[in-house]
């Protein structure tokens, strides 16, 4: 079920959103070579607190992770792509770090990630992190009443393919409101004029994310971080978005 929000409650998730893109900018910040992640996390933690904002991750138990989660984001480094478990890891020269957050503040929920290059610069990398941002550009600007939940779909995956990447549907993109997943799922590829009528007050979360490689993952021992099974680099580029009457609306913005 699809639960359409009011002007208003936009207006609340985009006080959450802003607060989101706020911690991942100053967590990225603090993102340098010598720095372990448990000490980014434990940053991201204070922040929440003092903000009163609670992370939609700690104690999450979704089927296909061995719950429950007890950190407040995500951290996934180089061939970690998704739901990347803050662990003891000191980030090196080279590394790729992608950080995902989910919160929610007064019941409102909105979720955002960036991927980051820690130190020196990979132009092969940048190309893939530039990838996914163009990506989820192009699906923002599918997200308007009367279209297709497919138009968001096929325009994120096109950037995709005709970057030469290639695209894994298991996880992708979703709606979100009152808890972090809500209906619909929304595929980072698929076919434009297919799929359910988009409505103005659906909010959804867009996150087209790849590799450089293969699209099949494997799952770490933690039972939560996943990798891509050849091990390269992926990336992974979010933000919430409201379907209005105006159009698109980041919520996720600073």
């Amino acid at each position: 079920m699809i639960e359409l929000k009011s002007p208003a409650e936009i207006d609340k998730i985009a006080v959450t959103g802003r607060f989101v893109a706020e911690v991942l900018h100053e967590i990225g910040g603090r993102a340098r070579p010598g720095v372990n992640l448990l000490d980014l996390e434990a940053h991201a933690r204070t922040m929440l607190d003092t903000r009163g904002a609670r992370s939609c991750y700690w104690d999450y138990s979704p089927s296909f992770g061995r719950g429950p989660f007890r950190n407040v984001i995500c951290l996934s480094v180089n061939d970690a792509v998704l739901h990347g478990l803050p662990h003891d890891h000191v980030l090196a020269d080279g590394d790729v770090l992608t950080m995902d957050l989910a919160v929610s503040i007064d019941g409102w929920v909105a979720d955002a990630a960036v991927t980051t290059q820690v130190g020196t610069v990979d132009d092969e990398v940048s190309a893939l992190i530039d990838s996914t941002r163009r990506a989820l550009a192009a699906g923002i600007e599918k997200a308007v009443p009367q279209g297709r939940l497919g138009d968001i779909s096929a325009a994120i995956g096109a950037v995709a393919h005709a970057d030469g990447y290639r695209v894994n549907t298991d996880f992708g993109g979703h709606g979100l409101g009152r808890t972090m997943h809500e209906d619909p799922h929304i595929p980072n590829t698929g076919r434009a004029g297919r799929g359910i009528r988009l409505k103005s007050g659906m909010v959804l979360a867009l996150e087209p994310w790849w590799g450089l490689g293969t699209d099949e993952l494997v799952v770490d021992p933690d039972g939560w971080t996943l990798r891509l099974a050849d091990g390269r680099v992926g990336a992974h580029t979010e933000h919430t978005v409201a379907i209005t009457d105006e159009g698109p609306r980041i919520l996720t913005g600073v």
